[in-house]
């Protein structure tokens, strides 16, 4: 298992100076509404941080101890674009990926054993980034695999239920097998190529898999699991099947703070061809493009907005992309605009019958958006 030290930079920009009093009220009522115990966020435009800062406290216990602007949090599926896809991004922008590779070709025990193996042999790397493959949307795998290797073999086994492109189904078994891919192409841990290629060249010392565990108490809970940890999941992925993958998935397991997003963001929003950016804009604009089959908002790793009752609000053009997190996280970039928001919680506390955060979301972004 490979663990990550998380240091702190310092804040990189005013806070607060009146201008965004309503998106102050909307993330102050989603606390008092119990939708989160917490959030952190940010807002990047033009280049420029306009607003970060933090509310509420860790936990609705008297004893929780509050957030700040540099709080880590687990980010879960945001970790599909953090981590995953930006890999994906910078193998394909150095000439050395390409994503109409077959899956089988790099992990073969995806064909080897099936009873039909047509539509496996089909399945390629840019259907699993468009989430187009015909691979189910979420399984228990964790129910019945132990150990990362049966994950994974568990994995490689599941149905395909669909013709490639022939439907949308957002899939953390395609992202899963993606970046076991990967692994196979770097020859090395996910979370070790992470680091050296995009984490540490972008200053995100807050970002990593596998807190360390004295950092873990200042990481604010996700969970009290009943069912299969029977503990407080503070400080370690919540997401199960990333778990028993011992935290490094391709799917979740990343954890980060809003300073480093905005970092990030500023990576894909700062695009050319020398050497200070990181990504080339024919590479953010290739990975911004809807994929089939045709009506999906799915771009290659990243979402855009959805036409209707979309969680980046009505200011978001279609030119956006972005990515929602089970734990109750987003990261939203306008493309068009150059703006860029960060929103961390921790919406599953104390479990994952809360849906507020799906009110919350379109709400904070209208009324940043409509602050700027």
């Amino acid at each position: 298992m490979e663990e990550t030290e998380i240091t702190v930079a310092d804040s990189i920009a005013p806070r607060h100076d009146g201008q965004f009093t309503r998106v102050y009220q909307v993330l102050a009522d989603a606390v008092a509404a119990h939708a989160f115990p917490c959030c952190a966020f940010g807002v990047l435009a033009k280049d420029v941080v306009v607003l970060q800062d933090a509310l509420g406290a860790s936990t609705y216990d008297d004893d929780a101890f509050p957030i700040a602007l540099e709080t880590v949090f687990d980010i879960a599926s945001v970790s599909k674009v953090l981590a995953t896809t930006a890999a994906a991004m910078l193998l394909v922008q150095r000439n050395q990926l390409d994503l109409d590779t077959p899956l089988g070709e790099l992990l073969p025990g995806f064909v080897i054993g099936r009873e039909s193996t047509v539509r496996a042999r089909h399945i390629t790397l840019r259907h699993l980034l468009g989430h187009s493959s015909g691979l189910p949307g979420y399984v228990e795998l964790f129910r019945t695999a132990s150990t990362p290797d049966a994950l994974l073999r568990a994995c490689l086994q599941l149905p395909i239920e669909a013709e490639p492109e022939s439907r949308t189904e957002y899939s953390d078994p395609g992202f899963i097998l993606l970046g076991k891919a990967l692994e196979v192409l770097t020859r090395e841990s996910l979370a070790t190529w992470l680091q050296r290629e995009v984490f540490l060249p972008l200053q995100l010392h807050a970002t990593g898999y596998n807190p360390l565990p004295q950092q873990r108490p200042q990481i604010p809970p996700t969970e009290l699991d009943e069912t299969f940890r029977h503990r407080r999941i503070q400080g370690e992925v919540q997401d199960e099947n990333a778990w028993v993958m011992n935290g490094v998935a391709g799917h979740a397991g990343v954890f980060s703070n809003v300073p480093d997003l905005l970092r990030f963001a500023r990576a894909i929003l700062t695009v050319g061809e020398s050497k200070e950016n990181l990504f080339t804009t024919r590479i953010v604009e290739e990975f911004s493009e809807r994929q089939e089959p045709e009506g999906s908002s799915r771009a290659l790793g990243w979402d855009t907005p959805s036409a209707e009752n979309s969680s980046a609000g009505r200011h978001f053009s279609e030119h956006s992309i972005g990515h929602l997190g089970y734990s109750g996280c987003s990261l939203w970039i306008d493309l068009d605009a150059e703006i860029a928001v960060v929103l961390l919680t921790n919406r599953t506390w104390p479990d994952r019958k809360n849906q507020l955060i799906r009110e919350v979301r379109p709400a904070f972004h209208d009324a940043v958006r409509e602050s700027l």
